[in-house]
């Protein structure tokens, strides 16, 4: 049975996302799909008038919010000041925007000249007065639903970019398009895929630097080869792209970094893709004139299955510093060699200015998923400190000359043979969840927890095109542990402070996973599971509270400014755990005095657990059981559990679905993509007509029996 495998890595999964080398590129026509804009209340005439100087100024310009960590440097950080410890309990909010997207929300919103551009889950693109909340225009990204399977966890988005008058977003199908920021109007589209018959995404926000859009791919769960790519922002041209794992070598490699990294690799990995998807994190130094990008886990998980004989795997769950002329590799730093539990190093990556032993010194940080803080010089990758921020026991710590971990050996599962409950999870010590820096404390500031899975060696693996592809069979290890196999490690989330020069914690607090903000007014800001709190930045007390959101908060807040007022906006919106429950996702924006009322939570009276009776055989219920948990799990989660595990109350309870009395109806959704613009794919590549029934069968069969328990708990 794999049930227990897939609510493990479900839940981990949830707290979290091709050998052919020519590019796909075309470009295509200007199409008016966009509502006509409004009037500014700032009077501004222009529209993302950023260019390249303007940008690597953006610090002189503290009420801007121009890029997704407001400057190049990724700190998340503003000088603004008009907010602070003595008023924040004044902040109230000012205006709100429903998007009506039933989905997760995780973009950071990017705010120039008085107005706000922010993206949504299906890669849809919105803009707004910045002052009034009046909207300017709309852009449909028209991503065709069935799309939605290929993403690991959820079509959502997290953020833009903007350039010379352009709104750049990469879709969850692939592309990237380029808008006019004035009207919304599509300015040109480009195909980033290499492959289309593999599961490729994108979820992260483009960065643009010195007139290129640059932006990597996600899906390394589904056989992918990684890879990040460079675009011309006046025509969407390629320019560079640089794969972050070798490909066949028998075709030749791209360039002497492949070369180099084949040699850490064994078997045929090109095979089986390989990973290392440039998912999220990018950041720049204009001083230095380097890109930093940080990539995934290999694919699938299972080192021994992806890369027989072991080897680094260079450049999966790395930190890789290219020069953004040319895309030509500089330096590289692996936080995870080898890496066999996705632990990915996509997760945000900063550069600032720290006192190391005395002297300053630029360096690049990171607290990726494998639980360690790193601190790396930002000019050459040279290892300066790291130290576990979360409980750790896959390794004991960092060696601190050679910067490699001192790995525990009963932790790798793939070259043991033995089940292990490994710590962190693949959900990560820190996922992709954007931290802040604070120049005047020093201090970085993340969401963070302590979670376990048990991994162990999936015997009976087989690639598969439409799910997730990982090697690993945590059931087959609960029954060598026992059910209680990660019961006694630390587990819970909590927001910490982390000094980056000790590699000690100044402070944590118990909390939610979700982005962060920091001020100059001693403040940061973090959303949380009904709105987003302010805590003091000294000692993480809290110090104010906004009104109940009626819906969770996980994205990164900004502050911005217009005529000398400050506001803070953020980006609401999180899986609930009822597919059925209504949608309350927006954008909000607070200021000081301000008392704008939401409206009230709509009536929402749960379905009714309603099944027809069972009547199939234990065989086909058995055989039903086997093909859910294989192939739909993923989505849908566990039976009679409100929705499902891997994105929560996303997608349907199958329990109350009515297609489970028809045959027919069920069969039309599974098997021919009748609901494929709602996100349901066919699946009638993997799934026959007879495994279709048998799904049905097994869903009846636990429908009943949750019904039955439920029943009994009200009797009592």
């Amino acid at each position: 049975m794999k049930l227990i495998t897939n609510v493990l890595l479900a839940v981990s999964l949830l707290l979290l996302d091709g050998c052919d080398q020519s590019a796909s590129t075309s470009i295509v026509a200007t199409a008016p799909t966009a509502v006509a804009a409004g009037n500014l209340s700032s009077g501004s005439q222009q529209f993302a008038a950023v260019d390249e100087a303007r940008m690597v100024a953006a610090t002189a310009e503290p009420e801007q919010w121009m890029s997704t960590g407001r400057t190049y440097d990724e700190q998340h950080h503003s000088p603004l000041a008009q907010i602070d410890r003595v008023n924040i309990k004044q902040l109230g909010l000012t205006w709100y925007a429903d998007f009506k997207i039933p989905r997760g929300q995780e973009s950071t919103p990017l705010v120039v000249d008085g107005v706000i551009y922010v993206t949504t889950a299906w890669s849809n693109v919105k803009a707004y007065d910045a002052v009034t909340g009046a909207s300017l225009w709309e852009f449909d990204a028209q991503v065709p639903g069935e799309w939605g399977v290929r993403a690991c966890c959820d079509v959502v988005n997290r953020g833009a970019a903007l350039r010379d008058g352009k709104v750049f977003v990469g879709t969850i199908d692939g592309r990237m398009i380029a808008l006019d920021a004035a009207t919304g109007i599509k300015v040109w589209e480009t195909d980033t895929l290499i492959r289309h018959d593999l599961s490729y995404s994108i979820t992260g926000a483009p960065r643009v630097v010195k007139g290129k859009v640059i932006i990597g791919n996600g899906g390394a769960e589904y056989g992918v080869r990684g890879y990040v790519s460079a675009y011309d922002i006046q025509t969407g041209a390629l320019l560079w792209r640089f794969f972050t794992v070798p490909g066949d070598p028998s075709l030749g490699f791209e360039n002497d970094s492949m070369a180099m990294a084949a040699n850490t690799w064994n078997g045929e990995w090109w095979a089986l893709g390989g990973g290392g998807t440039v998912w999220d994190s990018m950041a720049y130094d204009a001083d230095l004139d380097l890109l930093y990008i940080g990539t995934g886990n290999g694919s699938p998980w299972n080192q021994d299955i992806r890369s027989p004989g072991g080897g680094d795997n260079l450049f999966l769950s790395s930190i890789v510093a290219l020069d953004p002329d040319d895309g030509s590799y500089v330096w590289h730093y692996q936080t995870t060699p080898g890496e066999t539990w996705d632990y990915t190093a996509t997760q945000p990556i900063m550069v600032a200015e720290l006192p190391i032993d005395g002297v300053q010194r630029k360096v690049v940080m990171q607290a990726p998923k494998n639980g360690f803080f790193y601190v790396l010089d930002a000019a050459t990758g040279e290892f300066i400190s790291a130290k576990n921020f979360a409980a750790v026991n896959w390794a004991t710590g960092i060696d601190q000359t050679t910067g490699r971990p001192l790995e525990n050996p009963a932790a790798r599962y793939d070259k043991t043979g033995k089940a292990f409950a490994v710590q962190p999870s693949s959900a990560g010590a820190h996922n992709w969840h954007p931290m802040a820096f604070n120049p005047d404390t020093s201090l970085v500031y993340l969401s963070a927890g302590n979670n376990a899975l048990v991994y162990a060696y999936d015997r009976s693996w087989d690639p598969n095109p439409l799910v997730s592809n990982l090697g690993i069979d945590p059931a087959a290890g609960a029954a060598e542990l026992g059910p209680n196999a990660t019961a006694d490690l630390p587990s819970g989330s909590f927001m910490v402070a982390w000094n980056p020069v000790t590699q000690t914690d100044a402070w944590r607090i118990p909390g939610a996973a979700a982005g962060m903000l920091a001020t100059a007014g001693g403040l940061v800001f973090k959303g949380n599971q009904n709105g987003i709190a302010a805590y003091d930045a000294d000692n993480g007390v809290e110090l104010w509270q906004s009104i109940d959101t009626q819906t969770g908060i996980v994205a990164a807040p900004v502050t911005y400014a217009v005529n000398g007022e400050q506001y803070l906006a953020v980006v609401a919106g999180r899986s609930t755990t009822n597919y059925y429950a209504p949608d309350y996702s927006r954008l909000l924006v607070f200021k000081l005095g301000a008392n704008t009322q939401l409206p009230p939570p709509i009536a929402f009276t749960p379905p009714t657990l309603n099944p027809p009776p069972s009547s199939a055989s234990a065989e086909q219920i058995a055989l039903g059981q086997n093909s859910y948990q294989d192939s739909c799990i993923i989505c849908h989660g566990d039976v009679g559990n409100s929705g499902g595990i891997f994105r929560r109350g996303l997608f349907p309870e199958l329990a109350l679905s009515p297609a489970l009395a028809s045959p027919e109806l069920f069969a039309a959704i599974v098997l021919e993509g009748a609901r494929a613009q709602n996100g349901m794919a066919s699946f009638a590549e993997i799934i026959s007509a007879q495994d279709a029934e048998d799904i049905r069968a097994y869903l009846i069969e636990r429908a009943n029996i949750t019904k039955q328990a439920q029943q009994l708990q009200q009797q009592r």
